[in-house]
């Protein structure tokens, strides 16, 4: 089997995903994948700012389709919830549109669009989150969510604005906003609504934790990515939705 070459849409100050993605991907059992990125500029987290990020989509999803990558992740969870419910799928299906007019095969799939798909293959109804946001942009994604038809009965917002500063959150940090949560009857813990937000060596130890699936941004990208490959979900040590007996009952 060749290498499978995964095309990531990412704003400017994100190192994040560029990180946990390949280390995910990198424990796939049969499959061997390459990363490539295009960014659009972004520091700060503010409407404003997402608005102007989201306006330099067309140029990154054509310098993207240059490297003719299998998947394309459009990997900024909120710039694509603020947008309004069902968004992920508006801004998938241009996406979809614009590379096949310019000739490429390449799926597309969002950060958005995939930790829906995460939390319904988890069969997850009531729902839990961690999000590096400002309170206002972080009751929007509480919103987007909540037209997916989830249920989010409690929520944090740890307020940084600054992209880049979301990079460096502690995992200690994301932990105790975790702790402080009300988990009772409770079906999935996001722990991180942020590709930029570092989570990946916290997903498995809060899933033992608090004894519930323990999803992120990152995560839920890794399981769309497989998907839509058709390749089989069996990833170690990075929670229920990457297991592989997750994957086969979400079919």
């Amino acid at each position: 089997m060749g290498i499978h070459r995964i095309g990531l849409v990412v704003p400017s100050s994100n190192v994040t995903v560029e990180t946990e993605m390949p280390a995910l991907l990198s424990r796939h059992p049969e499959a061997d994948f390459s990363f490539h990125s295009t960014r659009m500029r972004m520091h700060k987290v503010s409407p404003e700012g997402l608005e102007a990020m989201n306006a330099q989509r067309d140029r990154c999803i054509l310098e993207i389709a240059d490297t003719a990558p299998e998947v394309i992740l459009y990997a900024c969870l909120v710039a694509v919830m603020v947008g309004g419910p069902g968004e992920h799928r508006r801004v998938e299906s241009t996406v979809a549109e614009q590379l096949a007019t310019g000739g490429s095969e390449a799926l597309i799939r969002s950060s958005a669009g995939a930790l829906v798909e995460g939390l319904h293959a988890l069969n997850a109804k009531r729902v839990a989150l961690v999000t590096p946001y400002t309170r206002p942009l972080a009751q929007k994604v509480v919103a987007y969510l909540e037209a997916e038809g989830f249920t989010i009965p409690d929520w944090r917002a740890l307020e940084v604005e600054d992209n880049t500063e979301v990079g460096c959150i502690p995992g200690e940090q994301v932990m105790e906003a975790a702790r402080s949560l009300d988990l009772s009857d409770i079906d999935a813990l996001v722990i991180s609504c942020c590709v930029q937000m570092p989570s990946l060596p916290l997903v498995e130890i809060a899933e033992q934790e608090f004894g519930i699936p323990v999803l992120s941004a990152a995560t839920a990208g890794a399981y769309s990515i497989l998907r839509s490959l058709d390749l089989p979900v069996d990833i170690p040590g990075a929670g229920s939705l990457l297991r592989e007996d997750t994957a086969a009952t979400s079919v």
